[in-house]
């Protein structure tokens, strides 16, 4: 779906921790405060910045919990990267906005019209994603994505007026 999206592809994030096996080793690092090379997130920076040089816009708005959990601490840490490979990251406090503005999945939504809900099994991990091309499904993604993203905060404006610790 990334590589066949003309024009957009956005991420809604609702969780306050994700257990991806990928993640697992960089994560365990992170808490114990050794460095990482992030190597192991090479392709996806590939991926982004192929698209994005074709006129693929990627943004992802983080809804998080304050104070934050040590996974969303991590997540300020590596968004650096991914903006750097063509991300526009914002995060929103939970607080600040109605559930109701909100799924209680996460997505991708592509070009407006194709979403991919997020699976995760009982325990927490990613179990790969459900498609769907329904108008109204993809209608209301993008009505939350405009509301989520008119509240939420630039990276680096979040970054520099949120306590992390």
């Amino acid at each position: 779906m990334f590589r066949s999206c003309q024009r957009s592809a956005f991420h809604l994030e609702v969780q306050d921790v994700y257990e991806t096996p990928e993640e697992s080793e960089p994560f365990r690092k992170f808490l114990s405060g050794e460095t990482d090379n992030y190597a192991w997130l090479q392709g996806w920076f590939d991926l982004v910045r192929e698209s994005t040089k074709r006129g693929v816009v990627f943004t992802r708005a983080r809804v998080v919990t304050v104070p934050h959990a040590d996974y969303v601490r991590w997540s300020l840490v590596v968004s650096p990267m991914n903006i750097e490979a063509g991300e526009d990251i914002r995060y929103l406090p939970r607080h600040l906005v109605d559930a109701d503005d909100l799924t209680t999945d996460d997505y991708w939504l592509f070009d407006d019209r194709t979403v991919a809900y997020t699976l995760f099994t009982p325990d927490g991990a990613a179990a790969g994603a459900a498609v769907t091309n329904d108008p109204t499904l993809a209608q209301r993604c993008a009505r939350v994505r405009d509301a989520v993203w008119r509240q939420a905060i630039p990276y680096a404006e979040y970054r520099r007026t949120t306590v992390t610790a």
